[in-house]
């Protein structure tokens, strides 16, 4: 076996884009149909990489896969993160934009269409893609190599965090850690026109926060001055109103100032004093994009909200759900103790649930392991400008993050910003050349000296 063709990546892609491993919504067992659709994930898988899954594979809560192949030394373990599960897709998807049937893997035109093209099944095959062809030419790893197929990351499931707790348990230390997050973007920042090659050294961290107001309900008719939903309505009128402080971290500063080296005019000048210039970038960026105001603040986004059962009766209860996304340099703590502040209103309860610290910053500079992944991403992507970031999402590596002494974010794949746009949206795809790439940076990773 050679270095497979990117159209032979782009077939099996499609293949596994047919299969809807839809992530399930709660922590219970699988149903008898979502069981059946992740074991014909894994039969496919098997089929197409019969040298990766010779090796040993656990399973991992529901549906995830753990797969080690021993490395000559196993010292200093490498752990390749995807995940397997993708998100629904509304029954009327014809009408939301989709170009192609979401789950018929349609390849047109020099892209896969469908949903997980992008998030995660692009970065999966990818990284198998690579461990498979190297395997075949008798590569064998320095160290132990992991790979950690997680599947339940969209709905915050148990795979990773299982994963973690039984590598503690054997007292295995991943000296590095890639999953997906970053990416190779075009059109991520204004006046820079080229390719950047985004990697995620942290990410932030993230808590969902109830707000819930009581009432005494009634009939429709005779409505109290102030309803439940009323006082809820005012208390997410001022959380919108009042967003967390603006502060530009020193990743955001190392980012800012490598994207001024390639941009001209005044904003690249800004940009390369962006270490001596913080307040005015904070004050800047939640201006220029919405990418870009979520780099420098803690986040809060109001994502569900329940009142009455019925359209004539009264709410007893009112209740809405934040998404908290916190920033690098900031904690659960403070977070929720600015939505309190600007609530006051003792009417409204104010809980946290699910929290996640924001994870630990990775290393840069000559650090072996971010050497290795830039000289990766030199290999596929020779025009790219590879650049570190905070990762605004939430990923499974946040739960290996602690415990390795290096965990990255970052898909080798091509992404504008339509294609972004189009990751959990109508319309994800992906171009058949970047999934080339994708393999080239994965073989290259795997094969750089630094991680001998």
């Amino acid at each position: 076996m050679t270095v497979p063709a990117a159209d032979q990546v782009a077939e099996r892609l499609a293949a596994l884009i047919r299969i809807p491993t839809v992530t399930p919504r709660d922590a219970g067992p699988h149903d008898e149909a979502t069981a059946a659709r992740f074991a014909a994930l894994h039969d496919a898988l098997r089929t197409f990489y019969p040298r990766v899954f010779s090796h040993d594979v656990e399973s991992i809560g529901r549906a995830g896969l753990l797969l080690r192949v021993p490395g000559a030394a196993a010292g200093r373990p490498v752990v390749l993160m995807a995940h397997q599960d993708v998100v629904p897709v509304p029954q009327d998807w014809a009408t939301e934009g989709w170009e192609h049937e979401p789950f018929a893997g349609a390849i047109v035109d020099g892209w896969v269409h469908g949903r997980g093209a992008l998030d995660d099944k692009g970065a999966l095959v990818v990284m198998l893609e690579a461990v498979e062809s190297l395997l075949d030419e008798g590569w064998a790893p320095a160290h132990d190599l992991y790979l950690l197929m997680g599947a339940d990351e969209e709905s915050y499931g148990a795979c990773a965090t299982e994963a973690a707790a039984l590598l503690g348990e054997r007292g295995i230390v991943p000296w590095l850690v890639l999953d997906e997050g970053g990416a190779v973007a075009t059109g991520a920042f204004p006046g820079f026109d080229g390719e950047a090659a985004v990697i995620g050294v942290s990410e932030k961290g993230i808590v969902d926060v109830r707000l819930t107001v009581e009432g005494l309900g009634g009939h429709a008719s005779t409505p109290p001055r102030e309803s439940a939903p009323g006082i809820l309505a005012n208390a997410l009128a001022r959380i919108e109103a009042h967003p967390h402080p603006a502060a530009v971290n020193d990743v955001s500063v190392e980012m800012l100032e490598l994207v001024g080296g390639r941009v001209k005019g005044p904003l690249g000048a800004l940009l390369r004093r962006a270490s001596s210039l913080r307040g005015v970038l904070a004050r800047v960026m939640p201006r220029l994009s919405p990418e870009l105001a979520a780099m420098v603040r803690t986040t809060v986004a109001i994502t569900q909200l329940e009142g009455s059962p019925a359209h004539n009766v009264l709410a007893t209860r009112a209740t809405a759900v934040l998404n908290l996304r916190i920033a690098v340099g900031s904690s659960v703590a403070e977070a929720v103790a600015h939505v309190r502040a600007v609530v006051r209103d003792p009417r409204v309860t104010v809980e946290p649930e699910l929290p996640s610290e924001p994870s630990p910053v990775s290393p840069r500079g000559d650090d072996a392991r971010w050497a290795a992944m830039l000289e990766a991403v030199g290999a596929s992507y020779p025009e790219a400008l590879a650049i570190p970031y905070v990762m605004l999402a939430a990923s499974d590596s946040r739960h290996l993050a602690p415990m390795s002494g290096a965990t990255y974010r970052f898909a080798p794949l091509r992404m504008s910003r339509p294609q972004r746009e189009a990751v959990h949206g109508p319309n994800e795809k992906v171009e058949i050349e970047s999934l080339g790439r994708g393999v080239a940076f994965y073989r290259a990773l795997l094969t750089s000296s630094r991680l001998g």
